[in-house]
């Protein structure tokens, strides 16, 4: 087991309207932010640094966000004034579906990672793109808005609209897991915290 992953400390935020499953992994300092639905089997590791997971996004089982910056990548540079890492904030409306494992340290907005399919740390993601099922994206390169890959060779072709709202999927996983999982409790209510200061 690597050395690092003991150090990792856990601070989970769960913003109000969102379900968070008891079963899901998570580790280290997450961010759930309001409407999102996270699915029991679910992993998603803050290694690096915090992540910010946006609005209504959904992580399906066995689906696994990971952000983990590798030794000698230029985002190791990137840093805060005070010397920490960056957080990698996730756009509102991603679906990250069953057994997808991403670790792009940029996401935009309403993308969808089909089944089993692959982002490596190096791959940059705009907003409205479709990885498709099974899809491996490896190396440095950058997908540009509403772009869509598919088939086992990542064929590329822009899509011709924007990616549809996941609301009625969300309302029905609002409806339904409550009544067959154990959910964590919101624990995080930003109006709250700033009425505080």
């Amino acid at each position: 087991m690597d050395p690092k992953m003991n150090i990792i400390r856990n601070d989970f935020k769960i913003m109000p309207r969102s379900m968070v499953c008891e079963d899901s992994n998570l580790r280290g300092d997450i961010t759930v932010s309001s409407g999102c639905v996270i699915h029991p089997c679910s992993t998603i590791i803050a290694e690096s640094g915090p992540i910010i997971l946006g609005e209504n996004c959904i992580v399906e089982e066995y689906a696994t966000v990971r952000y983990f910056i590798p030794e000698n990548h230029p985002a190791n540079d990137d840093r805060n004034e005070d010397g920490t890492v960056k957080p990698l904030i996730i756009g509102p409306d991603n679906v990250f579906e069953v057994g997808c494992t991403v670790e792009a340290l940029s996401i935009g907005e309403r993308n969808v990672f089909e089944c089993k399919s692959y982002v490596s740390a190096d791959v940059t993601v705009g907003s409205g793109c479709v990885v498709g099922a099974g899809c491996r994206l490896v190396g440095k390169q950058t997908l540009a808005d509403k772009t869509i890959l598919y088939s086992g060779q990542c064929l590329q072709r822009e899509a011709m609209d924007k990616q549809k709202s996941q609301m009625i999927q969300l309302d029905y996983l609002r409806r339904i897991l409550p009544n067959y999982h154990h959910l964590r409790k919101v624990n995080h209510d930003p109006k709250k915290a700033r009425a505080q200061v």
